[in-house]
């Protein structure tokens, strides 16, 4: 079955939901506004349940079926927070709000899922319950876990979960999956080095940490070139360096690195973490000075389910025509803790030419909506089946 005709005739009235999400951006666990607008049209749509609060501001909404001998429930889920940017597009639906913008989909994707809770409320051609699970702080806050946290799967006996995520580059409408590993676990480090400041023409009495801080940064991609298996995948970037002084004629006291390292593999992982720490140790020994490190471990690597796999890359194909081999993505993704409690997939839907996620100029492409829209419905109509 191709993109559903209901979908097509939706597509107007989901924009509008969409433009309007995208013009009222909200972070992290701060979705109020959103949640809000969620969960009044689950209500409006009659959504059996809707709950408020999950994981903070999360929502969820209990769909169910003309019939339920089955006992499944799937679980299927969007994002809904915006990231801290200043948005560039100068469209007329732009980021009304200063330093904020949806320049991940977040807004294309809550829009699409709540799409298909209004047709899976019309419809209920399926035998089970659907739970619509929108989220918060996917944008590093970790609010899958929350939710998890909060019992969500267990609360309603939640058997298996899917998620999709839009993606520049690849043609409006179409889709991308593979098994197993597929987006990184990402960790991120503060290294503190303290030295001794002093006036930057008597070197001789300091102890210098910003050539402490140079020497970290070059010698910590060595765990990449000289450390790590080269065929795993493992990234290792310094994104931030901060002295304590701003003087042209000051040696600072103090320098503050900051960075994220990204992995496929667990050893990977932990072979980082004490690779930092080891370098950190050896620059201070070498020069004098002392290291703080802070190693915070953050997303795990989000790992699609083999089975689940194989039948959403069916559904899509059912859909769109066909169903391309995603790439590995280093970047990472907290609906890998859903992933980790239940069985499940995640698919990639293509945004066109578009401008690349976080950035600036990047924009959701409405006319993928009626495809992302029947994935959805689909994934309840084939895995459960009316009788």
């Amino acid at each position: 079955m191709p993109v559903k005709n209901r979908f097509a005739e939706l597509l107007p009235e989901i924009t509008e939901w969409r433009r309007d999400l995208h013009e009222n951006p909200e972070i992290l666990f701060d979705t109020h506004r959103t949640s809000k607008v969620v969960a009044d049209k689950l209500r409006a749509f009659g959504c059996d349940e809707v709950v408020e609060g999950i994981g903070r501001t999360g929502v969820v909404g209990v769909i169910k079926g003309k019939s339920s001998g089955s006992g499944k429930v799937i679980g299927l889920r969007a994002d809904m927070d915006a990231l801290p940017i200043h948005e560039q597009t100068g469209l007329d639906y732009a980021s009304k709000t200063d330093g904020a913008m949806h320049a991940c989909g977040h807004d294309g994707h809550t829009a699409m899922l709540l799409g298909a809770a209004k047709y899976l409320s019309e419809t209920r051609n399926f035998d089970g319950t659907v739970v619509v699970i929108f989220q918060p702080a996917e944008e590093g806050g970790g609010g899958g876990k929350e939710m998890c946290d909060d019992g969500m799967m267990d609360r309603w006996n939640i058997q298996e979960v899917y998620g999709m995520h839009n993606w520049p580059g690849n043609p409006v409408g179409s889709f991308a999956i593979r098994p197993g590993a597929f987006f990184a676990a990402t960790d991120v480090f503060t290294i503190t080095l303290e030295g001794k400041g002093g006036h930057a023409a008597k070197p001789q009495e300091v102890i210098d940490t910003t050539l402490m801080a140079a020497h970290f940064v070059t010698s910590v991609q060595s765990i990449v070139s000289r450390n790590a298996d080269p065929v795993k995948q493992i990234v290792v970037s310094v994104t931030s360096f901060e002295t304590s002084s701003k003087a042209f004629n000051v040696i600072p006291q103090r320098v503050e690195i900051k960075g994220t390292v990204r992995t496929m593999a667990e050893d990977q992982r932990d072979l980082a973490e004490r690779r930092i720490k080891d370098i950190a140790a050896g620059v201070c020994a070498t020069f004098g000075g002392t290291a703080d490190v802070e190693y915070q471990r953050g997303y795990p690597v989000m790992v699609n389910h083999e089975e689940q796999t194989d039948f959403a890359a069916d559904v899509a194909r059912s859909v769109s025509g066909s169903c391309d081999d995603a790439p590995l993505v280093m970047g990472g993704e907290d609906f890998a803790f859903m992933l980790e409690e239940r069985p499940g997939a995640y698919i990639l839907v293509g945004n066109g030419e578009t401008a690349p996620v976080h950035h600036p100029e990047y924009n959701f492409t409405d006319e993928a909506i009626p495809a992302g829209c029947s994935w959805w419905a689909e994934i309840v109509e084939k895995r459960m089946p009316a009788a």
